[in-house]
């Protein structure tokens, strides 16, 4: 091996070794995100921006470290894999935070939900059944969405 190749790869692993720390610094704040905010946005801001940042940094640094093509394939699919799911998760578990009232009203900017109707508060109350078999309730609640 040439003088050239240790120092290039003494510099890749050392990159390699600031990226991982790096990547779990943002995921132990996302964790300690989680943990001490209190309001729903602000978890799920935790839960998905920084440690999502934190998982791409890793993968970055393992691509770096081991070198080989299959590896970094395998690491691109589960990035890819992440930013599809983070977003969509936050989606739906925002939006059930909404019908179940445990979002704060004040401190939203915006509210289109509200005037599409998706709260559970809005919905149907259990005397306006339109089949008068109890389908129209679900889980013991209000259901908003029509019986089939």
């Amino acid at each position: 091996m040439s003088p050239d190749a240790v120092g290039l790869d003494a510099v890749l692993d050392l990159v390699s070794l600031i990226l991982i720390l790096l990547g779990a610094l943002l995921c132990l704040i996302a964790a300690i995100g989680l943990l001490r905010l209190r309001d729903v946005p602000s978890r799920l801001h935790a839960a998905t921006k920084p440690q999502v940042l934190g998982l791409i940094l890793i993968c970055i640094a393992v691509s770096i470290s081991l070198r080989e093509w299959h590896v970094i394939a395998f690491l691109a699919a589960v990035v890819v894999i992440q930013f599809a799911t983070a977003p969509l998760s936050a989606h739906m578990v925002g939006r059930q935070a909404y019908r179940n009232g445990r979002l704060d009203a004040g401190s939203l900017v915006a509210d289109e939900l509200r005037d599409a109707g998706a709260t559970d508060a809005d919905a149907t109350s259990e005397d306006d059944d339109e089949e008068g078999d109890g389908s129209d309730r679900r889980r013991g609640g209000r259901s908003r969405w029509p019986a089939r």
